[in-house]
């Protein structure tokens, strides 16, 4: 998409910046693979957008006596100005950032998604923001299904390279199962086309699977280069390998998201060739630096 999030920030208000952490654009290659989770029937893939989350600002979660957690969110079209025919452009935006529970208290995310323990102590992971019903938009979850931020465990920010934090979450999770990293890749490079799953939550929506992505590039340092249909809100977005399963890196930087149509916004296309594609660290990385108490 052409036109940058920080642009869009601009144009609209302050508010659409407090909605995403991620100033790094991205962009849709080919025909939009983006699915809500009542469009998908594959087992595996939601068995492991189960363990994907939202990374939903504190001062937007509202709890209350009866167990249930609310969470307030503009529409993605109010957040950001996006046309009405835009897809999923009625859907609530109410994350900045996506990540995915890799052990029972460490999640793994976009190191620019938390970047100081002011950051960390102001945010809050949140399972099931999803749409599992058409036309059942997510405005609360159980509060079992949201858990604070503890601490930043390890984090780096290399805007050529890799980028990815780490964090410590304030509880041990018990009703979600802890996603599986590609251990292997510490020997080896993931294979140039390589099929491509990705889970997360495109500008700030419910979250939504993509598996139309191959591997574009896997030479770079740190991370690989691929096409995933990803936008502003991906960042922390665990992408997996279609035929294992297993995480192989985090989506981090694209291409930009927007451009204009008229009065407002749409998604810029790109052949599945073309565009600069996406850049996701590679998992490899991530293995490296997990902690020595580090359980699944």
């Amino acid at each position: 998409m052409k036109l940058s999030l920080i642009a869009l920030v601009a144009i609209f208000s302050v508010g659409a910046l407090n909605s995403y952490a991620d100033v790094s654009s991205k962009v849709i290659y080919g025909i939009d693979g983006r699915k809500d989770l009542y469009e998908v029937t594959n087992p595996l893939y939601l068995k492991l957008a189960a363990s994907t989350t939202a990374l939903v600002k504190k001062s937007d979660i509202q709890q209350n006596s009866s167990g249930v957690v609310k969470i307030n969110a503009q529409t993605f079209a109010e957040v950001i100005g996006v046309c009405k025919k835009e897809k999923f452009s009625d859907q609530p935006s109410g994350a900045f950032c996506s990540g995915s529970l890799i052990g029972k208290n460490l999640m793994l995310t976009a190191g620019h998604c938390i970047t100081s323990q002011d950051d960390c102590d102001s945010t809050k992971f949140v399972f099931g923001y999803d749409v599992a019903k058409k036309g059942k938009y997510p405005t609360a979850v159980p509060e079992q299904d949201v858990v604070g931020c503890k601490s930043i465990v390890y984090r780096v920010e290399n805007g050529d390279g890799a980028d990815f934090g780490l964090i410590q979450l304030d509880r041990d999770v018990t009703n979600h199962e802890p996603l599986t990293l590609a251990m292997g890749r510490t020997n080896s490079t993931i294979d140039k086309d390589t099929k491509l799953l990705m889970i997360g939550h495109p500008a700030g929506i419910p979250t939504k699977i993509e598996d139309s992505a191959k591997v574009r590039d896997p030479s770079p340092n740190g991370f690989f280069v691929a096409n995933t249909d990803s936008y502003g809100g991906n960042s922390g977005s665990a992408v997996f390998n279609q035929a294992t399963g297993e995480i192989e890196g985090v989506l981090v930087r694209g291409d930009t998201d927007y451009v204009q149509d008229g009065s407002c916004y749409v998604s810029n296309v790109c052949a599945e060739d073309g565009c600069r594609g996406e850049d996701i660290t590679k998992v490899s990385e991530v293995i490296a630096q997990l902690p020595p108490s580090f359980v699944r």
